[in-house]
């Protein structure tokens, strides 16, 4: 049923009339001011405020407002599946940005956090690995060596972040993930000194999700905190809160 839902949406997206998921104009899923949107400024360094205790440093494309935000939203709760690309182009280029030196060793590890199964259930596919999979593919046309590697998962179901200030958001999110237990063997076995690890996101609000990650990702790999100062462990995100571009603002 949901491999049938998907080739609907994806089928309808060729054969309907589209429109700009940011704007509205007619003819064109998304139009060149809303492309700039997104990929107009070189990715950024940013941080909410407060930020989480084992937060990596997580680089960003834009603000998330007004188009950016639609586009976000309209291939996470809308099925825009088409909008994958360009997402996922933007979110390469934080990868890039939080990479380190061209030359440094290793391919590029792009480790996707996990959406609940419900959720996923309910939207008919995984938004964030989409699109890190799409960062993927354009990194390695770029001639980056870069993979996508699921290794986390909800240890248990979280409530609805909605709402949530930012000290609630950390203690709904505390331990609720783990390593598949694909992934703590990778870790165990020095995945980290193969590759540089990226957590990759949609979005970053508060930092609590990225901070969790990185704990569950540390804990069994030896990527934790103190590796992340010298850019064992970073994340990217799309999009971030436009308070935490303000605070890096030059």
């Amino acid at each position: 049923m949901r491999n049938a839902w998907r080739a609907w949406q994806e089928l309808s997206g060729l054969l309907l009339p589209v429109a700009c998921a940011g704007c509205g104009r007619p003819r064109t899923e998304l139009c060149t001011a809303c492309g700039a949107a997104l990929h107009g400024a070189p990715a950024r360094l940013v941080r909410p405020s407060p930020r989480p205790p084992g937060l990596p440093a997580v680089y960003a494309a834009a603000p998330y407002e007004n188009a950016v935000r639609a586009v976000l939203l309209a291939h996470k709760e809308r099925g825009a599946l088409g909008l994958a690309g360009v997402l996922g182009r933007a979110l390469a280029g934080c990868v890039r940005a939080g990479a380190g030196r061209p030359g440094d060793a290793g391919p590029l590890l792009l480790v996707p956090v996990p959406s609940a199964r419900s959720s996923t259930a309910a939207r008919g596919h995984d938004p964030v690995r989409r699109i890190a999979a799409a960062a993927a593919r354009d990194l390695r046309r770029a001639g980056l060596p870069a993979q996508v590697l699921p290794l986390l998962r909800q240890r248990r179901a979280v409530a609805d972040q909605s709402g949530l200030g930012a000290r609630q958001r950390r203690a709904n999110l505390a331990g609720a993930l783990e390593l598949t237990a694909g992934g703590g063997r990778l870790l165990r076995h020095g995945l980290p000194r193969l590759g540089r690890v990226i957590l990759v996101d949609d979005l970053l609000t508060t930092g609590s999700t990225l901070a969790e990650a990185a704990r569950a990702v540390g804990e069994a790999g030896g990527v934790g905190r103190e590796s992340s100062v010298h850019g064992v462990c970073r994340a990217a995100v799309v999009a971030a809160s436009p308070t935490a571009f303000e605070i890096n603002r030059n």
